[in-house]
């Protein structure tokens, strides 16, 4: 999906929510759509902003960025640097995707599949626990980093 589909689609869910897609906010949104791999930190996509929009504040985007995770429209991850990180979540998804993250070169490559279905099910089952959203990151290292210690 192109970056102005999903800017409509994510306006109309800011609006339908009571919020307006302010200019603070479409420039928000545009730096999390054009670097959607990234996982980028708040000062970071402050800073990309700043770039667009040099009047926006820190505290704007913060705002912003809560607002957007309130709505689901972002997901607040953390991984092992200690920053929150902002990851946009994928259109039509019921949950959450997955992370590698490689603890040698600290690359964060996503998989879209949901690969907890059976493990939410036994949840449900044994514990009478409904699932409404789960978050998995597996830690190790990456295929190139590997490649490099000839450990494929």
């Amino acid at each position: 999906m192109d970056t102005i589909t999903q800017l409509k689609k994510i306006k109309k869910q800011l609006h339908e929510s009571g919020f307006k897609l302010t200019p603070q906010r479409e420039s928000t949104l545009l730096v999390l759509l054009e670097n959607e791999k990234d996982h980028l930190a708040a000062e970071e996509i402050y800073v990309r902003v700043k770039e667009k929009a040099p009047e926006i504040g820190l505290a704007t985007v913060y705002r912003t960025l809560e607002i957007l995770t309130e709505l689901k429209v972002v997901n607040k991850v953390s991984f092992n640097d200690g920053l929150s990180r902002y990851d946009l979540r994928k259109d039509g998804a019921k949950h959450f995707h997955h992370h590698l993250l490689c603890l040698e070169c600290g690359q964060i490559e996503e998989i879209e599949d949901d690969l907890l279905l059976e493990v939410e099910k036994v949840v449900d089952k044994q514990y009478g626990f409904l699932v409404k959203d789960h978050r998995l990151t597996f830690h190790g290292i990456c295929r190139n980093c590997r490649a490099e210690k000839n450990q494929l």
